[in-house]
């Protein structure tokens, strides 16, 4: 795979889809899984909470780093 140093818009794309994309996920099942299991869903609602803030911070200074 060539990658070009100028063009990082695919780079920062897929930094975003892994950003947002398992959380999302997890909210999702977590919706589908609330009216048979409360308890699970509200397990996957943390955790789809928790992993959105540690994704933010990590990627979020991947991303402000390329910025400068």
């Amino acid at each position: 795979m060539v990658l070009e140093l100028e063009n990082l818009d695919s780079l920062i794309a897929l930094i975003v889809a892994i950003m947002f994309g398992p959380s999302i996920i997890l909210t999702i099942v977590g919706l589908a899984q609330f009216r048979k299991n409360k308890k699970t869903a509200k397990i996957l609602f943390i955790i789809a909470t928790v992993y959105l803030i540690v994704s933010l911070g990590i990627c979020g200074a991947l991303i402000m780093g390329w910025q400068h």
